[in-house]
């Protein structure tokens, strides 16, 4: 079924690049495995999907030492008291939604001797349960988080609401994308998931984040 899902993916990152004219090549697929066992993890990875990305930090410590060789994406809301053991294990944390935690991850990446890549978190959409920054709050951020010395801002992230039909996602992608070319043209884009992928490719995205199309049948 894994393999089956992957090569369906594939497929529908093809048709959609094709239309928008991108390289498919160029779209980053993030394995989410909030859940999952190893093995299931073990075979995704041996099919070729080099990213897994996590949504708590604990459940990716337990996973870290048995999965080698891949590029380790935090993709859940950050806390304070997990970054250190954050900073230990990911390539990337794209879910930076506040001074506060940039300040933090900047004081702990300073004492490993590491510059931490990350991506800040905008909350494109009004639901109050999303994190992120305002949009409006966004350039002022920005110039406040690019002065720490060991972080080092390489894009945005996104989480649009979950809708029946997925072209109704498409605003929050494409307000990313606005504030993106605003700010750093060259910055990425993380944003679209199981269910909204396409339309996220369609509006600019470098990164989409999958979990139940690769896992579960019938997404």
């Amino acid at each position: 079924m894994i393999k089956e899902n992957i090569e369906r993916i594939r497929g529908r990152i093809a048709s959609v690049c094709a239309r928008v004219k991108v390289n498919p090549h160029k779209i980053t697929i993030i394995c989410v495995t909030k859940g999952r066992p190893v093995s299931q993890i073990q075979e995704a990875v041996g099919l070729g999907l080099k990213h897994i990305g996590e949504n708590r930090v604990q459940e990716a410590l337990e996973k870290y030492k048995q999965i080698p060789d891949i590029k380790w994406h935090m993709v859940g809301h950050l806390q304070s008291n997990k970054v250190r053991d954050a900073l230990e294990i990911f390539d990337l944390i794209h879910s930076v939604d506040s001074v506060s935690l940039a300040r933090h991850i900047n004081q702990q990446a300073f004492k490993m001797n590491k510059i931490q890549d990350i991506l800040l978190e905008v909350k494109t959409s009004p639901e109050l349960r999303k994190f992120g920054f305002k949009p409006e709050m966004l350039a002022e951020v920005y110039e406040e988080i690019t002065e720490f010395q060991n972080v080092k801002i390489k894009g945005l992230m996104t989480i649009a609401p979950l809708v029946d039909n997925a072209d109704e996602t498409r605003p929050y992608f494409s307000k990313l994308r606005q504030l993106r070319d605003k700010l750093n043209s060259g910055w990425l884009l993380s944003m679209g998931m199981s269910s909204d992928f396409e339309v996220a490719i369609e509006e600019g995205a470098d990164i989409i984040r999958v979990g139940r199309a690769i896992f579960e049948n019938n997404v």
